[in-house]
């Protein structure tokens, strides 16, 4: 298939781009370089079923020649990212997704939105399934990205139902792995370079709070396993291993051997309490399920962060 790829440059488009060439597809990356790197997609490049074009899809993007499939992952995805730039966040996800299923209805493409788990906001049943609504602040500074995505996930599903798109949505929930940004401010990647520079492990509130941490490679192939399935509706991709966030710096601190101390800063406000998805669906209509746990997916992650802080 020749597929487009928003957001390709990203720590996940960036994988993904990897994963269908790896499988035969084209590729066709568009990304504006806002969050993404080009370093990312330099192993690719002079590769010929890969071509790069720096575009921002929150205004009018075209692709000449066939396309099978357009998959929307452009958008920050970070706390620290979607609060510096909450305008660029709510167009990528609302011009954006209404320019991406654009192209896809006019080329007749399979189209496919990388939603989040976001969309629960701070959820009140536990763990989050696919048909829950959520329990989401609309004003609250996070609200960007939650809401962004909430669209997203409805002008997907209006195209799918008034023009007959072949739509699928996938909702992440925490991934972690090489190619993340060490300051992108996400828990794992800040809590591998604290430990790494022997600074400060921060935890903001008490660190009870928990989260489902998914590996690269687990994610993106739960990906594949739903761009080629007929699930039009959501499903949730993560893993259901759910540790508290002191839970998580303490095994940062025994990967590293470091002897970074851990404090505690205020909890940011609608930081969610818990987050872990039921991924019931994800095996039964995918036959997908995760097998990298966290302390063997860290090891690589922090071999990789070891080598990336020395870049910046």
């Amino acid at each position: 298939m020749r597929i487009v790829v928003t957001g390709g440059a990203g720590f996940l488009g960036s994988h993904l781009s990897d994963a269908l060439l790896a499988r035969g597809d084209e590729v066709v990356v568009l990304d504006d370089l806002s969050t993404g790197s080009q370093h990312n997609l330099a192993h690719l490049f002079g590769n010929d079923g890969f071509t790069f074009e720096k575009a921002n899809v929150s205004n009018y993007v075209w692709v000449p020649g066939p396309v099978d499939a357009v998959m929307h992952f452009a958008s920050p995805a970070s706390p620290k990212d979607y609060l510096e730039m909450p305008i660029q966040t709510l167009k990528v996800g609302s011009l954006g997704t209404h320019n991406t299923l654009g192209l896809a209805k006019a080329k007749g493409a399979r189209y496919f939105l990388a939603s989040t788990s976001e969309v629960y906001g701070d959820p009140q049943i536990h763990p989050q399934v696919e048909t829950y609504w959520g329990h989401v602040n609309p004003i609250g500074p996070r609200g960007v990205y939650d809401e962004a995505k909430r669209f997203a996930e409805a002008m997907t599903m209006a195209y799918h139902r008034f023009h007959g798109v072949d739509t699928r949505i996938v909702r992440f929930f925490n991934t972690y792995g090489p190619r993340m940004r060490p300051l992108d401010g996400r828990v794992v990647s800040n809590f591998i370079v604290q430990a790494l520079r022997g600074e400060p492990i921060t935890i903001y509130g008490d660190g009870t709070q928990t989260r489902s941490f998914g590996y690269v490679t687990d994610t993106i192939r739960g990906v594949l396993a739903l761009l080629d399935s007929d699930v039009t509706t959501p499903v949730n991709i993560g893993n259901p291993g759910e540790f508290t966030v002191a839970e998580l710096a303490q095994l940062v601190i025994d990967l590293t051997a470091s002897d970074s101390p851990i404090v505690h800063e205020p909890l940011p406000v609608d930081d969610p309490m818990q987050r872990q998805p039921d991924i019931t669906m994800a095996r039964e209509r995918l036959g997908w399920e995760p097998t990298v746990s966290l302390a063997e997916g860290l090891v690589p992650t922090i071999a990789y962060f070891r080598t990336a802080i020395g870049r910046h």
